[in-house]
């Protein structure tokens, strides 16, 4: 498959490592473990979660003769952008057979337009005349291409993940058959979202305002699906929701920003790693990202056509005018952790990029007027994508860091730092300082630390000695080809059995942020037996090549309070994140106990004030869910029509 006379494909970093890495084609299965007796049997100290039995997405395995890559054209950004500032891409993504849709092995698209109920003809990217093209052009009227585009940037942010944590990932419980489903003409609204419920992509379109202001159509439509901003954002929730099932549960306000703060890293950081934006953006800016409005502003044209009159949300903010307020709107207060993380990004350019710059001019580092160098211009694009790369991968692994539940930024500042030092102890270019100090300059603070210091904020192994779990000791787990895939359902099960007779042992319970029933400190309240929610192995590269293999486990536990002086009774989760080294001994339990007084006040405060008011309602003395999350969320920012 080959692209036309002069064109190049990008080939996102994340990409390139998956397809070249050898699976369970190459290596073959490892045979599966014998089940064990009790594995029929329900213990009376602990539960398995859905997710146990669910095991995760396979991707295609590539076959010695097939190609690494399926070049495909994309919208970098939307197509409201000109092609010369790099709007249009070919880029290469993992290679697998497709049904015509496309239909992979993890997506699947859908032709049918909710709106005008009427089915488009399908995209069918393994057609002779279409492989020959590099997949169909780049077309706003063509729903070929938009199916084509969805899928397109749905494999490459999958890829990301897939890296960045090491393992194939699995769907949040809506997805029944492995694959996502992605609608690019679900309905006509101003919308785009998650459906957790049904496991589903779902992107609205709509007519752009007549005083649309720029290169739209003033009443035309305007298609979600051909944002590759807005694309990134909604397979990002569906992978987190497969990581941590419980961040998708409205149980705080930094629960709900997280979410859409992270799926906005995701696309600002995918985003460089398109070469034709990026040496666009470094020729416009002289050099300087914090300047190049094209890799910083999402969803512009969507932005524009709303009556908003600019990008949906913007990464910048290099003056920390935005600061830590949990009273802010999801969007509004996701925009403060975004803001942070792309201050410690800028940094980090600016101190690598300092010695091109010297190099170049002489030892003084400053510029003259004018068109930078064309090879210094190349030189300081490959360092930002390749910085990008490094930063979108540990915002996506620090997740396996993350309590399973009460998340905050803090816990997710923790959970960054701990995760980072973790591969790479030898922090010369003091990425984690630049963090810090972002973080600090917006107020954002965890809880529970002396200081912001890395010694300080690095999570804590046990707090009391606990011996390694034998039946997880790596020699004694079962794989499929290599460790990053577990064999099959009956072998997860084992493993999440061996750490439930641990970590339900009434000495060990409070450790791991659990408590027993009936305990006194519950004041009435009733609790879940513990649940094993995951358990999966994580294999990690750092930047130096170096490898390493941990087990990544949640536990949680559900505490039900009860009505009590005029107050609604409401759920509220506990538990903790158990990382495990290839030794079964216990390295890092992160946990939130359902005994924490402070946090059951502010779960209480959270449901009473305004923010919790648009996604909990009180039915029969108790707070009900309002609806599916990802639509109310997405909904809050929409202009009245």
């Amino acid at each position: 498959m080959t692209g036309q006379p002069g064109a190049t494909a990008s080939t996102p970093e994340a990409t390139e490592a998956v397809t070249q890495s050898r699976g369970e084609a190459a290596l073959g299965a490892s045979p599966a473990a014998a089940p064990e007796k009790q594995t029929a049997r329900q213990d009376d100290r602990y539960e398995l979660g859905a997710g146990i039995k669910r095991r995760s997405a396979a991707p295609h395995e590539r076959a010695r003769n097939e190609p690494l890559y399926r070049p495909l054209r994309i919208f970098t950004i939307d197509p409201a952008v000109p092609r010369l500032d790099g709007a249009v891409a070919l880029v290469n993504v993992p290679y697998e057979p497709l049904a015509p849709g496309p239909v992979g092995a993890l997506f699947k698209v859908d032709n049918y337009d909710g709106f005008e109920k009427i089915r488009y003809r399908r995209a069918d990217l393994d057609s002779k005349e279409v492989l020959i093209r590099d997949g169909y052009d780049p077309s706003q009227s063509d729903p070929r291409f938009h199916q084509q585009m969805v899928y397109a940037v749905c494999s490459t942010v999958y890829a990301a993940f897939r890296k960045a944590l090491g393992r194939h990932l699995g769907w949040g419980p809506g997805v029944q058959d492995g694959k996502l489903l992605i609608k690019p003409h679900a309905d006509h609204a101003r919308n785009a979202y998650y459906d957790e419920r049904a496991g589903e992509l779902r992107f609205g379109y709509f007519e752009a305002d007549q005083e649309a202001n720029d290169n739209t159509l003033p009443g035309g439509f305007v298609f979600t699906c051909l944002s590759h901003d807005i694309v990134t954002h909604e397979v990002t929730h569906a992978l987190l929701d497969g990581l941590r099932a419980q961040f998708s549960q409205p149980s705080g306000p930094d629960v709900i920003a997280f979410h859409e703060a992270f799926a906005d890293l995701v696309a600002i950081f995918q985003r460089f790693s398109y070469k034709e934006v990026v040496l666009n953006a470094i020729q416009k800016s002289h050099g300087v990202i914090s300047e190049a409005n094209y890799l910083t502003d999402l969803a512009l044209q969507f932005g524009h056509t709303t009556g908003i009159e600019k990008a949906l949300r913007s990464a910048l903010d290099v003056n920390a005018e935005r600061r830590y307020d949990d009273t802010l709107e999801p969007h509004a207060l996701g925009s403060v952790l975004v803001a942070a993380i792309f201050e410690a990004f800028t940094t980090i350019y600016q101190r690598k990029s300092a010695r091109y710059l010297r190099l170049a001019t002489g030892g003084s580092g400053v510029l003259p007027e004018g068109e930078l160098p064309h090879d210094l211009q190349n030189v300081l694009a490959d360092r930002v994508a390749k910085l990008a790369s490094q930063f979108l991968s540990f915002c996506i692994r620090a997740v396996d860091y993350c309590p399973p539940v009460g998340l905050t930024f803090g816990d997710y500042l923790r959970a960054i730092i701990t995760a980072d030092i973790d591969l790479v102890p030898d922090d010369i270019w003091d990425y984690r300082g630049a963090l810090i100090q972002a973080f600090r300059r917006r107020n954002i603070y965890p809880r529970d630390v002396a200081s912001l210091t890395e010694d300080a904020l690095v999570w804590r192994p046990p707090r009391i000695a606990l011996p390694p779990i034998e039946d997880l000791h790596f020699r004694k787990l079962q794989f499929s080809g290599e460790p990053g895939y577990a064999v099959e359902t009956v072998e997860l099960e084992r493993q999440a059995r061996a750490l439930a007779r641990c970590i339900s042992r009434k000495e060990h319970m409070r450790e791991f942020g659990l408590v027993e029933r009936g305990d006194a400190e519950l004041e009435g309240d009733q609790v879940t037996l513990p649940r094993i929610e995951s358990i999966r192995t994580s294999r990690r590269t750092g930047p130096d090549g170096q490898i390493a293999f941990d087990l990544v486990a949640e536990v949680t536990q559900v505490r039900k309070v009860l009505a009590k002086k005029g107050r609604p009774a409401f759920e509220y989760h506990g538990g903790s994140t158990i990382i495990l080294d290839p030794k079964g001994e216990v390295r890092f339990v992160i946990l939130k106990s359902v005994l924490g007084q402070g946090r059951l006040d502010r779960r209480r405060e959270f449901l009473q004030g305004a923010i919790g008011k648009r996604y909990w309602k009180v039915e029969g003395n108790a707070y009900k869910p309002v609806g599916e999350l990802f639509k109310l969320v997405h909904k809050v920012e929409q202009p009245e029509s």
